[in-house]
């Protein structure tokens, strides 16, 4: 309920699906396991009421390491509804770690509007001594109540820094620093009550889609890779194949026959790499190399990996009009 004065203050939704974040140690079970509710979270930050004003959403209680694409989906669909309330400034999400820069990103590229959701979560349970999810719900809510954020898209704020939802990625197992946008850079920070902008993102795209095309399948090459993963994925009926390839985009030699018969069986086939940093560019030959992996019909996907990748291609997978448009698109998204 509002205060006096609070009325004044942006609101925010608190939209929260579960993660560490939610988490306690459950000694009958022996386990960590999610439990804590969207007004558990917001009951740690006292004088919250000074920043925003804030209404929680309990949508979900689950894990990210078992969500689904479908929930991912539903979640964006949530996010949508949410801000597109017109006295609503913005949604922070709470969310398990594990997943939470690919549903940040199909958020990213389902969002209406120019409000933003900042996504958020923790490495700390929130049982923990020394929990960091109040902290970085907190930065979060600051970010989403921001005019500064507005136009920025889905965006995760993590250790008070803002990263775009394209460029993101988890990098540490358990570290609270465990976010990072690599050569890229975050997009600004959180300096006591300032929110900061330094850059916006210039590879941002939305869509709108309707029942999600999830049947595409992330493939990491490595030594002795046995091609015959790309025909079982191609007997299942995929309709895309993301290859995360060695170094420039390159892989062995049979790599570029089994692509031929991807292609002529009407799969997009995208290559980016496995290496954590830098751009595939179809330099090599040799039989897989990325030359002859280009010449046999897959895409090339810039410094865009695997995982975004994936969820770019679904969403461009469920609309013929952007079906039809994927080079291009990728040419633009992730030159």
């Amino acid at each position: 309920m509002a205060g006096p004065g609070q009325d004044m203050k942006p609101k925010v939704v608190l939209l929260s699906t579960g993660g560490t974040i939610a988490s306690r140690y459950d000694p009958e079970q022996g386990r960590v396991v999610p439990s804590r509710s969207g007004e558990d979270l917001l009951a740690m930050l006292p004088g919250i009421e000074e920043v925003a004003v804030v209404e929680v959403d309990d949508f979900a209680t689950v894990p990210s390491f078992d969500m689904s694409v479908g929930f991912a989906h539903q979640m964006a669909i949530r996010v949508n509804e949410v801000v597109a309330r017109p006295n609503v400034a913005g949604v922070v999400v709470t969310h398990g770690t594990d997943t939470m820069e690919e549903t940040c990103y199909l958020t990213d590229l389902l969002l209406e509007g120019d409000k933003p959701a900042v996504f958020t979560g923790a490495q700390r349970a929130h049982d923990d001594p020394q929990p960091d999810g109040p902290r970085n719900i907190l930065s979060s809510i600051r970010t989403a109540a921001a005019p500064a954020a507005r136009g920025l898209g889905a965006l995760l704020c993590f250790n008070d820094r803002i990263h775009a939802a394209r460029d993101v990625t988890k990098v540490h197992t358990s570290a609270v620093e465990t976010f990072q946008s690599y050569e890229h850079g975050a997009l600004g920070s959180i300096d006591g009550e300032k929110v900061v902008i330094h850059r916006r993102p210039a590879l941002r795209r939305t869509f709108k889609v309707g029942k999600l095309e999830d049947r595409v399948d992330l493939i990491r090459l490595s030594l002795g890779f046995d091609t015959a993963i790309l025909a079982d994925a191609i007997d299942r009926g995929v309709r895309g194949l993301v290859i995360e390839g060695f170094g420039r985009g390159n892989g062995p030699a049979a790599l570029a026959a089994s692509i031929r018969q991807a292609v002529e069986r009407g799969v997009v086939v995208v290559v980016t790499s496995r290496c954590p940093v830098g751009r595939v560019e179809p330099i090599y030959g040799f039989g897989g190399g990325g030359r002859d992996l280009v010449d046999a019909g897959a895409l090339f996907a810039g410094d865009l990996k695997g995982p975004k990748i994936r969820i770019l291609l679904m969403v461009l997978l469920s609309d013929p009009k952007t079906g039809d448009r994927i080079r291009e698109i990728l040419g633009k998204m992730a030159p």
